[in-house]
């Protein structure tokens, strides 16, 4: 698996000749499907077992009693989601745009994540600007990145050590006009300086359960869209995770 250096050092030897990034580009791909095909012999028995535990326990719903059979359940679970998000990660860079009226994508998506904050006592602001362009996106995939980023948010505030968590989302544009800013911003824990860096890596995680994919498929895919990600976080504060994308400008 590529690290986020591995990454750029290509696409600088891309850039220097044709010749280099044709042989890349190959070398790219086969890796994308040997890792799909293994992923792919690594689901089908797992999907076998998972399916067994639910029949077993449908059976016999005694073995719940059995000292180890939660943690078994929870490691398979904790597999199937590894391999989903492997498949994202691995796939996050192969885009099918379409072009989108930004404002009221945005709308929609900040309503279906608000219905997950109903039971919570967390507060959530939306803040849509009316007249966003139409943009060229991969709907699937960037809605994914972007409720990665709401959800992180949404679990940093789980805590409780904020008696009025907040959680804001906000989409406009730039003052130049050349690129749409979107922001995830929590009042919550923060993120510990020493982890900043390490923050987008794949299999790098910070949280018990975490597969340590989730902020690195977020990453792929926003450079997939040509943007970038930048966070900004203090510790007992919260953090504000903002994307920048491109905007394509008429010409003069």
């Amino acid at each position: 698996m590529f690290q986020a250096t591995d990454n750029d050092k290509l696409s600088a030897i891309m850039d220097e000749s044709p010749e280099n990034k044709e042989v890349i580009s190959k070398l790219l791909e086969a890796h994308r499907l040997q890792i799909s095909a293994i992923s792919h012999e690594i689901r089908n028995p797992l999907s076998l077992v998972y399916s067994s535990i639910q029949l077993i326990e449908a059976d016999h719903p005694e073995v719940r009693n059995y000292r180890h059979w939660a943690q078994m359940r929870e490691d398979v679970e904790y597999m199937t989601r590894l391999l989903e998000e492997l498949s994202s990660y691995n796939n996050g860079e192969w885009l099918n745009l379409t072009a989108t009226g930004m404002t009221s994508w945005l709308r929609t998506l900040a309503l279906s994540f608000a219905a997950s904050l109903i039971d919570t006592p967390v507060e959530f602001v939306s803040r849509i600007d009316p007249d966003l362009p139409v943009l060229p996106i991969d709907q699937v995939k960037f809605r994914q990145a972007l409720f990665n980023l709401l959800g992180n948010a949404r679990d940093a505030l789980s805590d409780g050590a904020n008696p009025a968590p907040v959680l804001t989302f906000s989409a406009k544009m730039q003052a130049s006009g050349r690129q749409l800013v979107l922001t995830v911003s929590d009042n919550g824990c923060g993120i510990a300086p020493e982890d900043l860096d390490t923050l987008f890596e794949p299999f790098v995680t910070h949280k018990p359960g975490g597969t340590g994919l989730g902020l690195a498929i977020v990453r792929r895919v926003i450079r997939a869209h040509n943007g970038e990600i930048r966070v900004f976080s203090e510790p007992g504060k919260g953090s504000t995770f903002s994307v920048f994308l491109p905007v394509q400008q008429d010409p003069a």
